[in-house]
């Protein structure tokens, strides 16, 4: 296993040495009191041991392909080089189970306890302790050796550790296709944390118009509006709810297909028929609509479908099938 270790694991061709930066230096392993290990072993301030945090982890040569190769295809590890007898690791150790915890699983801290994997030492060219290696997908990216302050481990861990915000959405976007209550609910823990993020306005938007809330997606685009501009998703939202706005307050689809039934060669009455039944979520039949007044002018009331076509293939809740089905149609009316 851990001859393994030594081909397939490589940090980039330097080894870690200490940085200027950090107030406390790294420990050179040969002050390792290898004569005497145990003096300093009891004061280890919970470095050895069984750790109640499920992000917390203890390896071995022999588990550390589980606990550190195969872990980090799912989330971010960090691996800690220590040793009882060192003072600075002891430093270390509250600060990196302090970020860790309030991650929540964001990312894995794995301990390596160099006294009982030394082969893991030397495939890793560990030259002093405290070391920290982060783990993606398998891979190493980058280490720290040393103990930085908060402010340098944070930042460090903000170049490969999901933020809270965007493991937020990450969810959210999972969820809003077959639940879009539990993704509105996750963008909007997700704003909480940055109220003036525009990405997650526009998905809380769309899923708010699946839910019916136009109210409440209006809102959101006439904020992102105040800023001079709007995203082509959000300005392809602001426009679906234009089209369901003027559908309501002509009557609904009701009043549009009796108007449209007196007057079958008034293409204008005929699109406000259409818009209201996409209003209504009548995807098919809204979009025959439009795709027969585009068969009849392609200019004037024919240009004014297409463009509603467009709007209604972005709407969240249009059924992705219909909208491919309509769209070859659309190109084999115009080409």
């Amino acid at each position: 296993m851990v001859v393994g270790l030594i081909v397939t694991i490589s940090l980039p061709h330097h080894r870690p040495r200490p940085r200027a930066v950090h107030s406390t230096g790294p420990t050179p392993m040969n002050d390792s009191p290898l004569l005497n290990p145990s003096d300093d072993a009891s004061a280890s301030s919970g470095q050895a041991g069984n750790h109640d945090s499920p992000w917390i982890h203890e390896t071995t040569a022999e588990s550390f392909e589980q606990d550190v190769m195969v872990r980090s295809q799912q989330a971010p590890v960090v691996v800690d080089f220590w040793a009882p007898w060192c003072d600075p690791c002891r430093q270390l150790a509250p600060l990196l189970e302090k970020l860790v915890t309030e991650a929540a699983g964001r990312w894995h801290l794995v301990k390596v306890n160099i006294e009982d994997c030394q082969d893991l030492a030397t495939a890793f060219q560990v030259e002093s302790i405290p070391l920290l290696v982060s783990f993606l997908g398998g891979q190493p990216v980058d280490s720290v050796p040393g103990v930085p302050t908060e402010e340098q481990l944070r930042e460090w861990l903000s170049r490969f550790v999901p933020s809270e915000v965007s493991v937020l959405m990450a969810d959210g976007e999972e969820l809003e296709s077959e639940d879009p209550a539990g993704a509105a609910a996750k963008y909007r823990e997700a704003l909480v944390l940055e109220p003036d993020n525009a990405a997650l306005k526009i998905h809380l938007s769309r899923a708010a118009i699946t839910l019916g809330d136009n109210a409440g997606a209006a809102s959101l685009i006439a904020d992102l509006e105040q800023r001079g501009f709007l995203e082509p998703e959000a300005q392809s939202l602001k426009d679906q709810l234009d089209i369901t706005t003027s559908a309501s307050e002509s009557g609904g689809v009701s009043q549009a297909r009796e108007a449209s039934e007196e007057s079958p060669d008034d293409l204008d009455l005929q699109l406000k028929l259409a818009e209201a039944l996409a209003a209504e979520r009548q995807f098919e039949e809204a979009f025959e609509i439009c795709l027969d007044i585009v068969a009849r002018d392609r200019d004037g009331a024919g240009q004014r479908a297409r463009d509603a076509l467009v709007v209604c293939f972005g709407m969240p809740t249009a059924n992705p099938e219909l909208v491919s089905q309509a769209r070859r149609k659309l190109a084999t009316l115009l080409y």
